[in-house]
């Protein structure tokens, strides 16, 4: 994620309670989206985007995300440029 929800939640002076409240899930399930145990739907991810005045893109993709893939792909995490 280029921001974490965390730290965009925090900068915002926000709890997970409010946040939760505001997107329709619990702090279990905001808890999760935090530590990447789980990663919101599409419409969770648009609600959680407005809520922080970010793009979707900004909080469920970021390039510098870890990308694995099966060691008989054509690429893999371990070739060099």
């Amino acid at each position: 994620m280029k921001f974490t929800l965390a730290a965009a939640r925090v900068n915002r002076k926000m709890t997970q309670e409010y946040v939760a409240s505001q997107v329709g899930k619990s702090k279990i399930t905001i808890q999760n989206y935090e530590y990447g145990k789980s990663i919101p739907d599409i419409e969770t991810g648009k609600k959680l985007a407005a809520l922080f005045g970010l793009t979707v893109d900004d909080i469920i993709w970021s390039p510098t995300d870890n990308i694995f893939l099966p060691s008989d792909c054509a690429l893999s995490t371990t070739d060099k440029e």
